[in-house]
């Protein structure tokens, strides 16, 4: 594959992930693994390495302001205790990672999706929408950290940047509005705090070409924005639908790659 390929491709990957990403309000991190597998052909090491290099850039700065002029707001506190969990997570992630085969990681990963599919499929709306509002800021912090080990550690060992965790955790788990717990888990779409685990991919060569790498943050500017757009013209029960749908069809990709 020549370098304008790997660029080209490498900008599709980015660009389905990116709008996978400010729609759902997850880190694009599910997207990028599975079409660097689909669309690059990277082996699953490598996929998640690259997905997490990817994510170190602040792509998902544009979901962000747009969730953020939606009149979504994310409590400091939340982003403080649950940081603080994704550090801890995120650098055991990748050294268990390394020390696993591709098949594990495969279906470690169809195990996973298939956990935060029943998370939402099992999610009660709860009664009177304001009264989430109004108690916003007075989640205890043992649950957050907790959010934020589970979130980087599966960004450490899946390569998935964590986000679909924190926003099902959110949620599902603590019962946060739809579009809030989207914009708290976008922003750590913009915080590094995967640096550890994609520096221990990095150093095992376990990455894409940089044109295919290049390509792929480009593509993430662009479709985080567009998704983001989209999401905030939809309802929360639109929303909560279209990600089970999405999880759905990641789980049962990876069930096919790990069968193959």
């Amino acid at each position: 594959m020549t370098w304008v390929h790997e660029l080209l491709a490498g900008a599709g990957v980015g660009l389905v992930g990116g709008l996978a990403s400010g729609f759902m309000g997850t880190s694009p991190g599910g997207g990028l693994v599975i079409f660097c597998v689909l669309l690059l052909g990277a082996e699953q090491h490598v996929a998640q390495g690259t997905s997490l290099i990817a994510q170190i850039p602040p792509t998902g700065l544009a979901g962000v302001r747009r969730y953020w002029q939606s009149g979504n707001r994310s409590p400091l506190q939340w982003i403080v205790w649950i940081g603080i969990g994704f550090l801890v997570g995120g650098a055991s992630g990748g050294y268990t990672a390394a020390a696993v085969s591709d098949s594990f990681l495969q279906w470690a990963y169809v195990v996973y999706l298939v956990a935060l599919i029943a998370a939402l499929v099992l999610r009660r709306e709860r009664k009177g929408g304001n009264n989430e509002a109004e108690h916003q800021d007075e989640l205890p912090w043992l649950p957050l950290l907790l959010i934020g080990t589970l979130a980087g550690f599966s960004s450490g060992f899946m390569g998935i940047g964590g986000g679909l965790a924190i926003t099902v955790g959110l949620a599902a788990g603590l019962r946060v509005p739809q579009h809030q717990a989207q914009l708290v888990s976008l922003i750590f779409s913009v915080i590094p705090t995967n640096i550890p685990p994609a520096w221990i991919y990095w150093s095992k060569g376990l990455v894409v070409g940089w044109p295919a790498i290049i390509g792929i943050l480009a593509g993430l500017w662009v479709g985080t924005d567009l998704g983001a757009r989209m999401a905030n013209g939809v309802s929360k029960s639109v929303l909560r639908r279209m990600m089970i749908g999405f999880v759905s069809l990641m789980a049962f990709y990876m069930t096919y790659k790990a069968l193959s």
